[in-house]
């Protein structure tokens, strides 16, 4: 498996920029003809990735979040979404469907869930203190 195309894009942890990364991932993807399905859940989980990094990593904090995604001549997606906020202590809690470390922001504390529902593959690396990144995988079906 080979990487096809590769991409980085650091930008601050603000919350106009959540809109930026979707455009930026759906241009990249672009090339390997996604559906209107596929393109719209590689935008979503991407987005909930960068909006966690945003909301909980950096917590209204000054930071900066990286998008790092390539495809492979088999068409199989992989982004990660970096950030160097306050990290994850408990990763599995932060997983469970409705936790959330903003509940006065109403928030749904479905990111995780929506991530994993919209994605092949989806792992989670973080240290308190270091920060977190979440890498999701998507394969992107070949069309005639």
């Amino acid at each position: 498996m080979s990487i096809r195309n590769e991409m980085r894009l650091d930008f601050p942890a603000l919350a106009e920029n959540e809109a930026f990364a979707r455009m930026a991932i759906s241009a990249f993807l672009l090339p390997l003809n996604p559906t209107i399905e596929e393109l719209a859940d590689v935008k979503t989980a991407v987005s909930e990735a960068v909006t966690n990094a945003i909301i909980h990593g950096y917590a209204g904090e000054r930071g900066t979040v990286r998008m790092h995604a390539y495809y492979t001549d088999e068409a199989t997606l992989t982004v990660d979404i970096i950030d160097r906020g306050c990290g994850i202590a408990d990763i599995a809690h932060a997983r469970e469907p409705f936790y959330t470390t903003a509940p006065g922001d109403e928030r749904s504390g479905m990111g995780f869930t929506i991530m994993e529902s919209f994605m092949d593959t989806l792992r989670v690396k973080s240290v308190p203190g270091r920060g977190t990144t979440v890498t999701m995988c998507r394969r992107i079906r070949r069309r005639a």
